[in-house]
């Protein structure tokens, strides 16, 4: 038996972040899960550069990795949960896990994250097993 999966609906319910951004790094897609994490609503967040929540000091390696993804269409994490810092709205430092996964689409590349608190990861594996039951 085949289920049809509804993703924005999906997207919406998840209790991880999912970001999505444009080849210029420019968010396009934010979850109510990154609100959540982040402090951002959507409506802040849509249209912004991923800087929003990138420490300063981590943008430049970011950007330099983030462009050579983009013009090769490929990254060497594509299988990894990276643990990075990440910031919140408020300005106090968040430790996150990273997944990205690169989406082709007419010949363009975006980059999605999913995002997660790390020291919450127990909880959200918790939670999903009893919502599972």
């Amino acid at each position: 038996m085949q289920t049809v999966i509804d993703f924005q609906q999906l997207v919406d319910v998840i209790g991880d972040a999912v970001i999505a951004s444009d080849v210029d790094g420019v968010i396009t897609m934010w979850n109510p899960a990154a609100t959540r994490i982040f402090g951002f609503t959507e409506a802040e967040a849509l249209g912004q550069s991923l800087d929003l929540i990138i420490p300063e000091q981590q943008r430049n390696s970011h950007w330099d990795g983030y462009h050579t993804t983009m013009q090769t269409g490929e990254t060497r994490y594509a299988t990894d949960v990276l643990r990075v810092p990440a910031v919140h709205k408020e300005g106090r430092r968040l430790s996150i896990a990273l997944t990205v996964v690169l989406e082709k689409r007419d010949a363009e590349l975006s980059e999605k994250y999913v995002r997660e608190h790390t020291n919450d990861l127990k909880d959200h594996v918790n939670d999903y097993a009893d919502w599972l039951e």
